[in-house]
């Protein structure tokens, strides 16, 4: 059976929450993600951030990404999944929360990895990933 660590990119560029979203925008840039986990000094996990948020939770309604900070865009308890769970588990939270990144915890709750679209298309059967885009396409985006 696969798990979350089995699809996995293993790592993750995170940020903390009292960094601005112009830093957040450079280091996506720089790393050529679309998404950071937001890690408190403690490492716990306590949202993720993905360039959509910042366009349309930032931009788009006047605010300054100079100013404004990821943890104010932080949005209640984040969603993420343990290393592992089997892919059944991890398909149906980022389909149930029409989600298109999933940061991966391990046992002590420090981020190992996230799992994106392109990793479950690299490792699942077509059959999979054409039911997961359905429902995330045909769903409001959330990320």
């Amino acid at each position: 059976m696969t798990n979350a660590r089995d699809v996995m990119h293993v790592g993750a560029e995170c940020i903390a929450p009292q960094h601005t979203l112009a830093e957040a925008a450079q280091k996506m840039r720089d790393k050529h993600v679309g998404s950071l986990p937001i890690q408190d000094d403690d490492e716990s996990l306590t949202g993720i951030i993905t360039d959509r948020d910042i366009v349309v939770r930032c931009i788009a309604e006047g605010r300054d990404p100079q100013a404004m900070t990821a943890g104010e865009l932080a949005q209640g308890i984040p969603i993420w999944v343990d290393a592992q769970a089997d892919i059944e588990d991890v398909l149906a939270i980022m389909e149930d929360n029409a989600i298109r990144r999933l940061p991966v915890l391990d046992d002590e709750q420090r981020i190992v990895g996230m799992i994106s679209e392109a990793d479950l298309a690299t490792h699942l059967r077509e059959h999979a990933v054409s039911q997961y885009t359905t429902s995330i396409y045909s769903a409001p985006p959330n990320s």
